[in-house]
């Protein structure tokens, strides 16, 4: 069994139960997930997910799309209770990551940690990204990336902000 799903069955079996306006919740909190190349093939390539959803949402973030109309043409629906825009959201961060991506080639720094902060835009939001964090840092020339995330869906959130990372 994979990382991802044995974290699943430590939330099913350790969780702590709250009640909110999604429902009935199971949560942990403070856990850490580290994945390898081996562990994202693991996930996206031997199991039943909406690669293809996931695929074309992540085609949208990187136009800039913040209709979600747009997102629901495309068969993405779970952006439809965020009103008809996405605010301070995922396309806005997606802006973000070419000069960021041109610096870390640029620099190639080890010593280095290239931050990309989501939610400081001080705009409203319908929806605050479940990511707070991605940091970028090269290593014995190899990019490791780090992501902190406040809060995440394990059923549709966590597997969509794996992928698009």
């Amino acid at each position: 069994m994979n990382k991802y799903y044995l974290l699943l069955g430590k939330v099913l079996a350790e969780g702590k139960t709250q009640q909110n306006k999604k429902g009935k919740i199971k949560y942990l909190l403070n856990e850490q997930l580290t994945l390898t190349p081996a562990d994202l093939l693991d996930i996206f390539e031997s199991h039943g997910i909406a690669r293809k959803k996931l695929k074309e949402e992540l085609k949208l973030f990187m136009q800039g799309e913040r209709s979600v109309e747009r997102y629901r043409e495309a068969g993405i629906s779970w952006w439809d209770y965020c009103g008809q825009t996405l605010v301070n959201s995922y396309p806005t961060y997606m802006e973000k990551l070419p000069p960021l991506i041109k610096r870390i080639n640029k620099e190639k720094r080890n010593s280095k940690n290239y931050v990309l902060f989501l939610g400081a835009t001080d705009a409203e939001s319908n929806q605050a990204p479940c990511l707070s964090l991605v940091q970028f840092q090269v290593e014995n020339g190899t990019l490791v990336v780090s992501a902190y995330q406040r809060s995440s869906d394990a059923n549709l959130g966590l597997p969509s902000d794996i992928y698009h990372l």
